[in-house]
């Protein structure tokens, strides 16, 4: 497995990668990478004959107050977990070879990104939008494979994609689960000991809001009802949003009849935020 830094080398490992007759396969992450990182890499090699990550921890996404320099970075086990998981690439940029000291081009993907995070997380979807365009013009994937866990990111990919023609084929890879339900996640590892247990009822809320529809029930609002209900069972879990939504737009639907619908849900746990969903 190669591991290159900057985007010439990145195209050149590519171009002999196609003189070969291989297909692109294409992870983006920004490292600390898990079973749910390493399952998009499995399912990107049944995809493609050359699978490249992306290992870069994107400054453009984070806000002010929010974790940028915190944030994990664990780049030699993400290489030995690349390796495992059949990874041919990686490619881990610094900021500074990535974005141009004066850059000013951004690229904003509106409304499918404003509600849920995007409602809390000002800017952070055009920095998502900005940085997945730039990967996808300089990978030139054929195919690249999202987790459906950030569920409005995939939309936002999709839309992006979709708009600006992009010639690459979006795979979207089911939620990895811990054994208790809880969604895999790098900020999985801030949770304090007894946070972490607490964590467990974010997928069992959604769960019953799902049996719930499962059942003939229709009205969003007695579902999420239904579902914080459970949640404020638990008072250190602080709820964000809880909000069904329209699969390919991202808009809040008032009853889910006919429609291709998830619950969504954002929770915070002392200093931790985390996100969930499930399709109903």
């Amino acid at each position: 497995m190669e591991v290159v830094h900057t985007i010439p080398e990145l195209r050149e490992a590519v171009a002999r990668a196609r003189a070969d007759g291989q297909t692109i396969g294409f992870v983006p992450t920004m490292g600390c990478l898990h079973e749910g990182h390493l399952s998009l890499i499995r399912r990107a090699k049944q995809e493609a004959g050359f699978v490249l990550v992306s290992i870069f921890v994107n400054p453009t996404q984070f806000g002010p107050n929010e974790d940028f320099s915190k944030y994990p970075r664990a780049f030699d086990a993400d290489q030995a977990g690349c390796a495992q998981a059949g990874a041919d690439l990686i490619f881990a940029p610094s900021t500074e070879a990535f974005y141009a000291a004066d850059a000013t081009t951004t690229v904003q993907v509106a409304g499918v990104s404003a509600g849920l995070c995007g409602e809390f997380r000002p800017g952070h979807f055009d920095g998502v939008a900005t940085v997945v365009a730039m990967l996808f013009n300089a990978t030139q994937a054929d195919v690249a494979i999202f987790g459906r866990k950030d569920l409005q990111q995939l939309a936002v990919i999709r839309r992006l994609v979709r708009d600006l023609h992009f010639p690459v084929r979006i795979i979207a890879h089911e939620t990895i689960r811990e054994a208790d339900g809880l969604a895999m996640s790098s900020r999985n590892r801030y949770l304090a000991t007894d946070d972490r247990k607490k964590a467990a009822v974010i997928p069992q809320v959604l769960e019953v809001a799902r049996k719930l529809a499962q059942s003939g029930v229709t009205d969003s609002a007695q579902l999420c009802s239904a579902a914080t209900r459970l949640l404020a069972a638990e008072p250190a879990v602080r709820l964000q949003y809880c909000e069904i939504v329209d699969l390919e737009s991202m808009a809040k639907v008032p009853d889910i009849s006919g429609r291709k619908c998830a619950i969504a849900i954002a929770c915070h746990l002392g200093a931790t935020r985390l996100i969930d969903n499930l399709d109903l």
